[in-house]
């Protein structure tokens, strides 16, 4: 199964009133079976998720690019296909 890894930095400017959005589409990508885990890193520095049951890299970038984080601009999100073991 590929994974991406999402890491979300959050910037300067971040602004806390996007958080409940992007609950939301976290909560609507586990929905649709898309999420595989998810969390914050302590200190409030931002956090990361992952993706899975998506097929490509560019597919992942696109859904992450959906994400309000990404949209308000308020943090930094990067993503990689993530190979575990």
């Amino acid at each position: 199964m590929k994974l991406y890894l999402v890491m979300a930095m959050r910037k300067p400017s971040f602004d806390d009133a996007v958080i409940g959005p992007h609950i939301a589409f976290l909560d609507a990508l586990s929905a649709d079976d898309r999420l595989h885990l998810t969390g914050g890193f302590s200190g409030g520095s931002g956090g990361a998720y992952v993706l899975k049951n998506i097929d490509t890299l560019e597919q992942a970038k696109a859904i992450v690019a959906t994400d309000p984080l990404a949209i308000h601009g308020s943090s930094e999100l990067t993503v990689h296909e993530w190979s575990t073991r």
